[in-house]
């Protein structure tokens, strides 16, 4: 009978109170009966709700009451225990990570407390279903706000198919558990934010940005021609104006005493402020620049925090040494014992042939490398060209064969009758050879993945020179890709530079396998902060921010860690 009356309690979460006599008996045993109740009824995995707050955590909570004996966690013979607090209190800063505070059952576990610490000062009557419930709430807020912490609050799969995340992850039950044993909550979740600095320093410019945003933003420049130096008027005031408000000056509360005229040092700001947006640094301020200046401080706030959430969709050791791609920022760079040895730009996919992110490690390099060229762009690049030039595949140095496995016959292009070629019908594999006018250039490096993306030379050097880089079919070309093979091969006492360039001089094809596989991770940040400490904002070349600022616009968080997590 008590069983039935417990399990009818438990399911309603007895928003009513209970007779004093109820905290006479074993206050823990009736709460440890409650959440049994609670937790079996429920299923596995559990679908529990706390009035109209949905548990996220299905298969961890479950888990975690399990191992203890359905004990609470935050709630004691007398009542709520200090670790509630010190949880509270994190998750009321969790927007200082650029995450929601009200994802976590913010507003309804401050609700319970206050009333159960309020009724039960007041006459002590034990209401064991609203004890429950505000031990499931702040359960299901560790559980989440520390896998958010831990790997992101999105699967960015979900959001983007061409974005392969090697997220952390760890058993937070377990986690939970050595906390509460501990006294160390705080310190818990402290322990699960990513450990690189390039978070922390976006952590920094999120409270700095944010408190422009409580300042009123910035003022706007109007738009009209282009701004240069030596120009006057309402416009250039406007200008020194937005600049001084993002602190683009050492004293932006100094006064000029000709603010409306584009000077020596205004120039100097605009070169700054476009050298940190990715932008040409003229010194003037042309339909690019402009549009940047005009972008909202709050909308620079929301940009800030979608790259802390890809901060946490890293792994915990990107090794050492490892390299890194900013496909936004068009750069390379390579970090050896947290220290960066080398930098070059890169070019990366084009807007329909988008170079996808991922991670994955360096295993062989290719000089002089064939370029087989993919199926997609024969047929929808080359077979045009052909079309149109007979003599094109002569010039480019392309040898024609029957099909793609190994004993492939190479057969003659002239024999084709290309006219009646299409992209139904073409069984042909193009090959170019070896050689200055090769699309691979004199080495590709190499790291095996779905995506048959890698890194390579170029024929078209020339490409580097632009501010924005988007002219590959996916694949990334490098600027110095003799100084990278030079790197890889450092440890190998028979390659150096000399060696290097004598077998790429053969035009022979040759792979190098190297001693030890080298981390890379082509990823995509449209803010980070430089080597030099200054914020950059990069722009959004592949639509990736707007795809992502609406998934974290979702409301419930999509509960997906627990599968991570066990």
């Amino acid at each position: 009978m008590l069983r039935i009356f417990s399990y009818i309690l438990g399911m309603t979460g007895f928003l009513f109170f209970a007779p004093y006599g109820l905290a006479e008996r074993g206050t823990e045993d009736q709460l440890r009966e409650f959440l049994r109740n609670r937790i079996e009824t429920a299923g596995f995995p559990a679908h529990i709700s706390v009035g109209t707050e949905r548990i996220h955590a299905q298969k961890a909570l479950p888990r975690f009451y399990q191992k203890r004996g359905y004990l609470p966690a935050w709630i004691g013979g007398e009542g709520p225990q200090h670790h509630m607090d010190v949880l509270v209190k994190c998750i009321k800063a969790a927007d200082r990570e650029g995450l929601n505070p009200e994802d976590y059952h913010l507003k309804r576990i401050l609700a319970n407390r206050e009333d159960i610490r309020k009724n039960q000062k007041k006459n002590h009557i034990l209401n064991p279903g609203r004890w429950v419930d505000l031990d499931l709430l702040l359960t299901d807020a560790f559980l989440m706000y520390g896998s958010h912490l831990l790997s992101g609050r999105i699967n960015p799969e979900s959001v983007d198919p061409e974005w392969v995340a090697n997220r952390r992850g760890a058993e937070l039950d377990r986690v939970l558990e050595n906390a509460l044993n501990s006294n160390g909550i705080e310190e818990a979740l402290q322990g699960l934010l990513p450990a690189q600095s390039g978070y922390g320093l976006l952590k920094h410019a999120l409270a700095r940005y944010r408190g422009i945003v409580h300042r009123g933003g910035w003022a706007t420049v109007s738009e009209g021609p282009v701004l240069k130096r030596g120009d006057r008027g309402k416009r250039v005031a406007e200008l020194r104006t937005r600049l001084s408000e993002e602190r683009w000056s050492a004293a932006p509360e100094a006064k000029y005493p000709d603010d409306d005229r584009f000077d020596e040092a205004l120039e100097s700001m605009v070169r700054d402020f476009q050298c940190c947006h990715g932008l040409n640094p003229d010194g003037v301020v042309g339909h690019d620049t402009l549009s940047a200046l005009n972008v909202s401080a709050e909308t620079r706030v929301r940009q800030v925090e979608i790259n802390m959430e890809r901060w946490r969709w890293l792994p915990e050791d990107l090794g050492n040494p490892h390299l890194i791609v900013n496909m936004a920022d068009f750069v390379l760079c390579v970090t050896q014992d947290q220290r960066q040895v080398m930098e070059m730009r890169v070019i990366v996919g084009k807007g329909y042939r988008r170079t996808p992110v991922f991670s994955g490690k360096i295993t062989y390099l290719v000089f002089s490398p064939y370029w087989q060229v993919p199926p997609g762009i024969a047929v929808k690049d080359k077979l045009p060209l052909i079309k149109k030039d007979p003599a094109y595949l002569l010039k480019q140095h392309m040898r024609v064969f029957q099909g793609w496995n190994a004993e492939a016959r190479e057969i003659d292009p002239a024999s084709v009758d290309w006219a009646r070629v299409n992209e139904k019908n073409f069984p042909y594999r193009l090959r170019q050879d070896p050689g200055p006018d090769n699309a691979l250039g004199k080495v590709k490096f190499m790291f095996p993945n779905r995506f048959n993306v890698y890194l390579h030379d170029t024929s078209s050097p020339e490409l580097f020179e632009k501010t924005s880089r988007t002219f590959s079919s996916g694949c990334i070309r490098i600027q110095k890709p003799i100084e990278l093979a030079e790197y890889l091969l450092k440890d190998d006492p028979r390659w150096n530079r000399q060696a290097i360039q004598d077998e790429i001089a053969k035009n022979t094809e040759k792979t190098v396998i190297l001693k030890m596989p080298v981390d890379i991770h082509l990823l995509y940040w449209t803010v980070f902060v430089d080597n030099e400490g200054i914020l950059n904002f990069r722009k959004d070349i592949y639509g990736r921010d707007a795809r992502l600022m609406k998934a974290l616009d979702v409301n419930p968080p999509k509960a997906d860690f627990d599968d991570r997590s066990s």
